[in-house]
């Protein structure tokens, strides 16, 4: 990424998506808020390394039940603390890349991130940093494939060969392949209200 990216494109075209759009200029200033707007409710995160940078489950969890398979109970396998996160009533997921031109892409690997972002929440916050930005669909799928998923297997550490490599899609068939899923949203799914949360800092893969 070069220079700052500016916001005013890609807030229009995701709102005339559907979308509800706040723009912040760092992580901690977006925390804040998101703290202030959710209270009293069952959260579900999404696995997200962006999420874990703004330190958002620990404010979240002074006032809010919030289940997260990267802060795991003791007692509770992975596969309950994400049923729990799929059926709380708002849901936060980062995004692998979103274009200007209002895609929103995701790979997956269980597919439980991708299916709660879809349906089933009365919200959903969808939040990025701005090196997750692209200037259109085709390279924001080619960020998704090529940057976020191979440097996510290299931090799950993943026997696959983007991992080993730390670059690019090999479209493998390796047993430890985290790209099983594509996930794109055209526009706003019509169930739920969706909020996304733009920052003005590098976060996640």
């Amino acid at each position: 990424m070069t220079g700052r990216k500016n916001f005013d494109l890609i807030k229009k075209n995701l709102c005339e998506l559907g979308y509800k759009v706040s723009c912040f200029e760092t992580a901690a200033e977006a925390a804040q808020y998101m703290d202030s707007q959710i209270d009293k409710k069952t959260v579900g995160f999404g696995g997200s390394v962006t999420l874990e940078q703004m330190g958002l489950y620990e404010l979240l969890e002074k006032h809010n039940q919030v289940s997260w398979h990267q802060r795991m109970p003791e007692g509770k396998s992975s596969q309950e603390v994400r049923m729990e996160a799929n059926a709380a009533s708002v849901y936060i997921s980062s995004v692998n890349a979103i274009a200007e031109t209002g895609e929103i892409i995701n790979i997956d690997g269980m597919g439980n991130r991708v299916a709660s972002i879809f349906y089933g929440h009365e919200k959903v916050y969808l939040v990025a940093g701005e090196n997750k930005i692209e200037k259109d669909y085709d390279a924001a799928l080619y960020r998704a494939r090529n940057v976020a998923a191979p440097l996510n297997a290299k931090r799950l550490g993943s026997a696959t060969p983007c991992a080993a490599e730390g670059k690019q899609c090999f479209d493998c068939k390796s047993p430890g392949r985290i790209c099983r899923g594509l996930f794109v949203l055209w526009g706003k799914p019509m169930a739920s209200d969706y909020e996304i949360i733009l920052i003005h800092e590098n976060l996640g893969y």
